[in-house]
């Protein structure tokens, strides 16, 4: 179930809203707001996961509100201006939505909602404690505690452990869907890490205990979510 509240200051568009999601049994809208004030008080007390969220409104826009939030939860803008579409995903928007929108149409924006949100707590569940990587004909357990780094070499990865190392005919995208995020955070087309063995970074490289790893210019979030 996703928990969620509704901002705009047209009230008549609230009460699209809570028409449309009464027809969703995974969407509870736990509050409606037409004072985004009012709002933002409130979700420095209550935890939700998901806001509606009307971007032209009188004393502040939802850009701006959403931008506000210290940990904003996941955000469908409901709107009747096309314009600041792409300026809402930049911003991560879940999704974008123009009125007037149909019961299908939030529908969609409400199951990516919820893709996104158990997509969210799967990886943040509690990891195992092993893996088994092929290697050869065999499939040898690994302790993800014995695994310093994963290195693409080609068409393999060598994964670097504690004390030996490991060939295994993977690919980048399949080793990332092994090694839990919980643990082990990728820094380069090239290198997957182990959170717990990162001894020091600065803007261009970590290590990894004394083995020093660029980081990727299309990683660096990855790397500032870090710190």
């Amino acid at each position: 179930m996703l928990t969620a509240v509704a901002i705009d200051d047209e009230p008549v568009a609230l009460d699209v809203i809570k028409s449309l999601a009464s027809k969703i049994n995974f969407i509870n809208i736990a509050a409606y707001f037409t004072d985004a004030f009012d709002a933002f008080q409130y979700l420095q007390q209550h935890t939700v996961d998901l806001i509606f969220l009307d971007i032209k409104m009188p004393d502040i826009s939802g850009i701006d509100f959403l931008k506000s939030l210290s940990h904003p939860p996941m955000v469908i803008f409901t709107t009747a201006y096309s314009e600041h579409a792409v300026q809402s995903f930049e911003l991560d928007a879940t999704d974008y939505l123009l009125k007037p929108f149909s019961q299908a149409r939030f529908l969609k924006a409400c199951n990516k909602a919820y893709k996104q949100f158990s997509l969210k707590n799967k990886n943040n569940a509690t990891p195992a404690s092993h893996v088994y990587i092929k290697t050869g004909t065999e499939q040898i357990r690994v302790e993800l505690d014995d695994i310093l780094y994963a290195e693409s070499k080609g068409n393999y990865m060598q994964f670097v452990l504690l004390q030996t190392k490991i060939i295994s005919r993977l690919t980048m995208n399949e080793t990332e869907a092994l090694l839990p995020t919980m643990l082990f955070v990728r820094i380069h087309r090239s290198y997957v890490v182990a959170k717990k063995y990162i001894s020091k970074m600065n803007k261009t490289s970590i290590w990894i205990r004394d083995v020093e790893l660029p980081i990727g210019s299309g990683f660096i979030n990855n790397v500032q979510k870090l710190i």
